[in-house]
């Protein structure tokens, strides 16, 4: 899956290296990140975190835009009271308790516009680990793989250079590093707001 989620990008900065952008514009974003990881060693609901970092804009044409992103993105969850029945049996797994992750995401998103003010955006979103905030195995060892690819849909409305957006984020790796028995996947909802700097 890291392959494959590397082509993706490689593919992609290839394309965005080699189209001639009839505009060029870069800008900074904030807003909540609703994220819950699935699996049973985690208890279900989505818990708030927050989001924040910069994008840049390539306009393709009047309709389309690639919009490569770098983002700080928060994601907390609570692990189930099946959380140690569900590990490895070589470690054993704390329930009841919550880990928020810190990462590196960087999403590389085609938006196409809908209407003057309306456009909808997908792409892929590379996820690097960079901490946890407590750990969650009695015998500490690291839990979480340290890189996550998703697949990214949302709508961005753009008012000049002001911009409020939605997207769903849905994890198609597995993040686990200790469980072979149970999958563990990220499943993140953004809200934000961004604004065009140049």
């Amino acid at each position: 899956m890291k392959k494959s989620g590397f082509l993706i990008f490689g593919v992609l900065f290839f394309f965005a290296s080699q189209t001639k952008a009839q505009s060029l514009h870069i800008g900074v974003k904030a807003g909540v990140n609703l994220a819950e990881i699935n699996g049973r060693s985690f208890s279900g609901g989505f818990q708030a975190g927050f989001s924040a970092g910069g994008f840049v804009e390539l306009g393709i044409n009047s309709n389309w835009t690639l919009q490569p992103e770098l983002l700080y993105t928060q994601t907390r969850a609570t692990t189930s009271s099946e959380f140690p029945y569900a590990s490895n049996p070589q470690f054993y797994g704390i329930p009841n308790r919550t880990v928020s992750l810190n990462y590196i995401n960087i999403p590389v998103l085609i938006s196409y516009k809908i209407l003057p003010v309306l456009s909808i955006q997908a792409g892929p979103s590379l996820g690097i680990l960079l901490s946890t905030s407590q750990n969650i195995m009695t015998n500490n060892a690291n839990a979480f793989k340290t890189t996550d690819l998703l697949a990214v849909i949302g709508a961005q409305v753009n008012l000049g250079k002001v911009k409020f957006g939605a997207r769903y984020s849905y994890g198609l790796a597995d993040i686990s590093a200790v469980t072979p028995s149970d999958t563990w996947t990220n499943q993140n909802i953004q809200i934000y707001m961004g604004l065009r700097i140049f």
